[in-house]
């Protein structure tokens, strides 16, 4: 038993002219990483760095004016209780939640599937017109777009010009409906990115399934629930995820078309966290609110990431 074990060992232990070689090959690892050191040091200090600074500010009454701006102090979680007890805070929660479901998961996405699954079929020439105009919209500036949707939907925009045209009465969607003015806008910028996800992972889908649904008498409604969105799952849920992050971001788009108003109607967190860090100068504060709708998207991601196929996961 006592000669089995001391064979076991020697087989397990490196011998001495391994150990001189093992050293080697980790002098050699540890050399070659060198031209990498300033890569990483530039990602700590230009990453890593705000994002410590920014959870600092978070529990700090820093302001640009006032007690705050002449001495930094630190407040624990007050900041965190402030925006829970704010009526402001959970409005733009609300308007948030309603913009991003309304524009992304919603209409970004299905319209971004729809175009897909009609480009499969269409032919190169409208193939190439409609992408070109989506992907127009897409490559938009979101100043310009910003610009161009607010001169559609104001008093004597487009809109109202089409809507008289055909005798209904005019519209004035910046004023009474902003949410939703500022939703269209933003599935108008951005089904593009959808588009594309959802034509590059229905041209891998092999036309045999298709076929053999058919034969089995399965209509095109039937295909598509049953076939399409099966297989279909991982590019879904990435890109319900990478359009639901992305709109939790939108600011230039909605302080452009309607500064947040009228009277906070659509004022999502990015424009309140705005208004309090920069317009009321509680940099602080601010932080705190950018820190929560980060806290929002992670938890969004997570959602999403539940969707996927377990083999996806790995």
């Amino acid at each position: 038993m006592s000669s089995a074990t001391t064979t076991s060992q020697r087989t397990s232990a490196p011998s001495a002219a391994e150990r001189p070689r093992t050293r080697l090959g980790n002098r050699l690892t540890l050399g070659r990483s060198v031209p990498m050191w300033p890569a990483l040091l530039l990602l700590i200090g230009f990453m890593l760095g705000p994002i410590l600074y920014s959870i600092y500010l978070a529990f700090t009454d820093n302001a640009i004016r006032g007690e705050g701006a002449s001495e930094t102090s630190f407040v624990g979680l007050d900041n965190f209780i402030d925006a829970f007890t704010d009526g402001g805070f959970w409005n733009s929660v609300a308007l948030t939640i309603v913009f991003t479901v309304v524009s992304a998961v919603i209409g970004q996405n299905i319209l971004g599937m729809i175009l897909a699954l009609l480009m499969e079929r269409a032919n190169r020439v409208i193939t190439f017109l409609v992408t070109s105009i989506v992907i127009g919209c897409w490559i938009l500036p979101e100043v310009v777009a910003g610009y161009l949707l607010y001169t559609f939907f104001a008093d004597e925009g487009s809109l109202n010009t089409i809507l008289g045209a055909i005798g209904l009465p005019p519209q004035d969607l910046l004023f009474s409906a902003p949410i939703i003015a500022v939703a269209f806008a933003n599935i108008w910028r951005g089904t593009a990115f959808s588009m594309l996800v959802y034509s590059a992972a229905l041209s891998s889908v092999p036309s045999d399934v298709y076929e053999s649904a058919a034969i089995d008498g399965a209509g095109p409604l039937r295909r598509f629930w049953s076939v399409t969105v099966p297989i279909l799952r991982p590019a879904i849920a990435t890109n319900l995820m990478l359009i639901t992050l992305q709109t939790l971001s939108v600011f230039g788009l909605i302080f452009i078309m309607t500064g947040g108003g009228p009277a906070q109607a659509s004022q999502t967190l990015p424009l309140y966290m705005y208004e309090q860090a920069f317009s009321y100068g509680q940099l602080g504060y601010g932080t705190a609110v950018a820190l929560l709708l980060l806290l929002i998207g992670a938890v969004a991601s997570l959602l999403y990431l539940r969707l996927l196929p377990e083999e996806e996961k790995r």
